[in-house]
């Protein structure tokens, strides 16, 4: 029997309203939804080496393709390197684990951050104190409108400056310069770092193809 101060575990009902249609087997049961914490986030990663998000005291599994885990390395790669010319930061991977609320982990699958967050250096805290500048989302398969939705919520409440919403299959870029408003780009467009990424740009032909021989 949970304990008197234990917090509720959340109903099917509540689950499938918050998080929409997406495939059961990422929202993990143990520990019951409603009662996860950053703890478990840590464990998972450490003992299946799995990521997960904690929203609202539920741990939502991250979902990532083969392809669209080359689109990640592909983007990050080029922003690393025009970040790193510049001095402008950091930039994360599809493992930065980012607490942008207390209590709110979220895992853009790249981002970055200026180095006003990070006044005393990069820290080696797993789950640092970190609001990006720029996040972006490759979206898969297993990703709901919902979720999405509520991923733009926590990102533009938390000062995130710029959001990208990659979707690999149609091979565009929706640019989010505020929670609602929005630029859908194609793949015969060229994206660039707008306000947050003065000079980046990125010609989309040639980041969605995908990798051949020779």
């Amino acid at each position: 029997m949970p304990h008197a101060d234990s917090p509720p575990s959340l109903l099917l009902t509540d689950l499938a309203e918050r998080f929409g249609p997406m495939p059961a087997w990422r929202i993990r049961s143990v520990p019951a939804p409603g009662t996860a914490t950053e703890q478990d986030v840590l464990k998972i990663e450490e003992r299946e080496n799995r990521l997960c998000e904690l929203v609202d005291g539920v741990l939502v599994e991250k979902t990532a393709g083969f392809y669209e885990s080359i689109l990640a390395v592909r983007l990050a790669g080029r922003l690393e390197v025009f970040v790193d010319a510049n001095h402008l930061g950091v930039v994360t991977g599809e493992g930065g684990m980012m607490r942008i609320f207390p209590g709110l982990v979220r895992i853009p699958d790249v981002a970055f951050a200026s180095w006003k967050e990070f006044p005393e250096g990069v820290t080696n805290e797993p789950v640092p104190n970190v609001v990006p500048d720029l996040a972006v989302e490759i979206l898969s398969e297993g990703n709901t409108k919902q979720e999405m939705d509520s991923k733009l919520d926590d990102y533009f409440g938390a000062g995130v400056r710029l959001v990208w919403l990659i979707e690999p299959r149609r091979k565009t870029v929706e640019v989010f310069t505020a929670r609602y408003t929005s630029s859908l780009l194609d793949e015969n467009a060229t994206l660039s770092g707008g306000d947050v990424l003065p000079g980046f740009s990125l010609a989309l032909k040639r980041f969605f193809a995908k990798p051949r021989k020779g």
